[in-house]
């Protein structure tokens, strides 16, 4: 598999985000849950330029009761997660089912150790990977913002890693952006920043720091006018990776003219 990011060509402005051999050109993943109404989701996804849409296969009517997501939003790529899981049984058996209901391998596996904080159990995302790269699954899991833990998920096969930000739905933003750009750095799969992106400017910070992609949900979804926030974070991602390729000035405890000294009028 091929899970390269490939770099930006100067004549030809191509910066795609590679995963398992598919080419994607927005770095913006958006979910689909908790939108005041279908059509406010179906705009706001059209915003935000996005390929790849996430939905809970417990959520999505997958037999045509009521509004039907998938046709909604037919055309896009759908990345099915195990939202609810919370061992590493029952994310397989949600995966299988995904795989059968949506004809898709891709998947993002989440299985949560705690209630209150949501962080992920460990033990058992890592038991749910193994399971299901071996099973032939594109497998992209949700974990703490942990440098080992992503190393050892990348170990496993899985073809990206999406460690928090910080708390799902906190719009707290990326509290740990030492760590972040550790895992980004050392990580040779694409690193997706996955919970706690409340608005722009994190999106932005992420992206500096190397992420690969952003996946938002909450922050779009939840906000005054969802259609506008979603072209924020599609600007907001594309600003953040371009920053990140440029490459930012040094920091110094000190100012520095950015225009030369010589030559002044009376010197």
């Amino acid at each position: 598999m091929d899970h390269t990011v490939t770099p930006l060509h100067p004549e030809s402005g191509e910066d795609s985000l590679i995963i398992a051999g598919v080419s994607l050109s927005s770095r913006l993943f958006i979910g689909t849950a908790g939108y005041p109404t279908q059509a406010i989701m179906r705009d706001a996804v059209q915003a935000s330029g996005a390929d790849v849409v996430t939905a809970s296969i417990r959520r999505v009517s997958l037999h045509g009761h009521g509004s039907d997501t998938v046709k909604i939003l037919k055309g896009k790529r759908f990345l099915p997660n195990t939202a609810g899981c919370e061992t590493a049984r029952d994310a397989i058996m949600t995966a299988e089912l995904a795989r059968e209901a949506l004809d898709t391998n891709w998947i993002k596996v989440e299985v949560i150790g705690d209630r209150e904080t949501l962080y992920p159990d460990v033990t058992e995302l890592m038991e749910a990977c193994r399971h299901l790269v071996d099973e032939g699954f594109v497998v992209l899991p949700y974990c703490n913002d942990d440098p080992i833990i992503c190393q050892r998920l990348e170990d496993l096969g899985c073809a990206a890693v999406m460690p928090m930000g910080s708390l799902i739905g906190s719009g707290m933003g990326v509290a740990n952006p030492a760590n972040l750009e550790l895992i980004c750095r050392r990580a040779t799969v694409p690193v997706i920043v996955d919970a706690g992106i409340g608005t722009a400017s994190d999106a932005v910070i992420a992206m500096e720091l190397g992420a690969s992609a952003c996946l938002i949900n909450t922050a779009v979804a939840k906000a005054d006018d969802p259609i506008r926030m979603a072209r924020a974070m599609r600007r907001a991602v594309e600003a953040g990776r371009d920053a990140h390729l440029a490459g930012r000035i040094p920091r110094r405890g000190r100012a520095e003219p950015s225009s030369p000294q010589l030559g002044l009028v009376g010197s």
